[in-house]
């Protein structure tokens, strides 16, 4: 491959201009770049830059696929870099930049779990941003910001998952449906996910799902609201002498179910996602307000877990990153209410924890 690579580079600068040094300015068979720009890659920089690109691709690769290489396989790989000099991410795992409908046998049915992050798409990674353009079809989610659906060309067919109370279930179902008749169809499949496809998106059932399907996905990480979300609320989850542990939970469970409080530990920091529409039942169980009943009469002799001071420090975070972002700092005993009169702007979450006052406070106010 590096022999072709130096045949085709000679043949090419053979072919620029074999008189190029014998013109003069009043040569009237000059090319229309004569006047065009010189700059570092377009010579010597350009010549060198495919033997840089080979050299990644062979510390990629595995062994196997190398020794096992073919001609056609190598006029595969340079008729890619031609049309795509950037590269990809992973030669070994990258993104497939063809479209069934210019080259149906070319192409190979790829599905991407992505991570959108936490709202803003100045946040989006870039490896996330390039699945969204060349993506054939994107399957998303009515959380993920309009500002982040703006960014799919307009050639590319998007679903929003029906989503709400009761039709979760189904709604899940019909995505995933359609993301298998897309990839049987030849399709590169974009699940695009509000912030990372692994924290609380349900990225490792539909990892499951594909390659029991028969489609190995490729997951790309994003940043997730729960420890972005807190930073830009002016909340550093971890602080010296103040919280030293940081734990991400769930408001909801399976089918809607409350979860088990987490115990009260005062160097903790604690991000509640998917739980400001059951907001009062958290916090009572949060103060042991109400406690939840035994499931069995061996659970009587289980411990209740150390119930939270209604005075802990706590912040609503809602549209984190986002121009509407909003943030209501209170404590665990006024922050319904405070939520309840100021309203509530999902997607949102709640951080509990002495952290929450380390930089700005509320002073005597019940919430800000």
């Amino acid at each position: 491959m590096r022999r072709r690579i130096w045949e085709e580079d000679h043949r090419a600068s053979e072919l620029e201009d074999p008189n190029l040094d014998g013109e003069d300015d009043d040569t009237t068979a000059q090319k229309s770049t004569f006047n065009q720009l010189v700059t570092d890659a377009d010579l010597s920089a350009a010549k060198t830059r495919r033997i840089r690109w080979l050299s990644q691709m062979c510390e990629y690769w595995p062994l196997r696929r190398l020794a096992s290489i073919t001609d056609e396989d190598i006029d595969n790989v340079l008729q890619s870099y031609s049309s795509n000099p950037l590269g990809s991410m992973n030669a070994a795992t990258s993104i497939n930049t063809n479209s069934p409908q210019s080259s149906p046998t070319a192409q190979r049915p790829q599905i991407i779990l992505a991570g959108s992050g936490p709202g803003s798409p100045h946040l989006l990674t870039l490896a996330t941003h390039r699945a969204i353009l060349i993506a054939t079809v994107i399957l998303t989610d009515k959380l993920v910001p309009s500002e982040i659906l703006d960014l799919i060309p307009r050639r590319t067919p998007v679903h929003i998952a029906r989503k709400f109370p009761g039709n979760a279930e189904a709604a899940q179902t019909e995505l995933l449906t359609l993301g298998l008749e897309a990839l049987k169809a030849g399709h590169t499949v974009l699940r695009l996910k509000q912030g990372d496809p692994y924290i609380y998106g349900r990225g490792g059932e539909e990892y499951i799902f594909f390659r029991e399907h028969g489609y190995e996905p490729l997951v790309l990480p994003g940043v997730t609201s729960a420890l972005s979300a807190p930073l830009f609320a002016a909340i550093p989850p971890t602080q010296r002498a103040v919280a030293d542990q940081v734990l991400i939970c769930t408001g909801t469970g399976r089918k809607g179910k409350p979860t088990d409080p987490p115990p009260y530990v005062e160097s903790q920091t604690v991000v509640f996602l998917m739980s400001l529409h059951r907001l009062a039942s958290l916090v009572e169980s949060l103060t042991g307000s109400t406690a939840p009943a035994p499931a069995s009469s061996d659970d009587k002799t289980k411990l209740s877990p150390a119930p939270w001071p209604l005075v802990t420090p706590c912040a609503v975070i809602e549209r984190a990153s986002c121009p509407d972002q909003r943030v209501i700092r209170s404590t665990l005993q006024d922050v319904v209410a405070a939520v309840e009169e100021e309203g509530s702007r999902p997607p949102g979450l709640l951080v509990v924890g002495w952290s929450c006052e380390t930089l700005v406070g509320r002073g005597q106010a019940r919430w800000v």
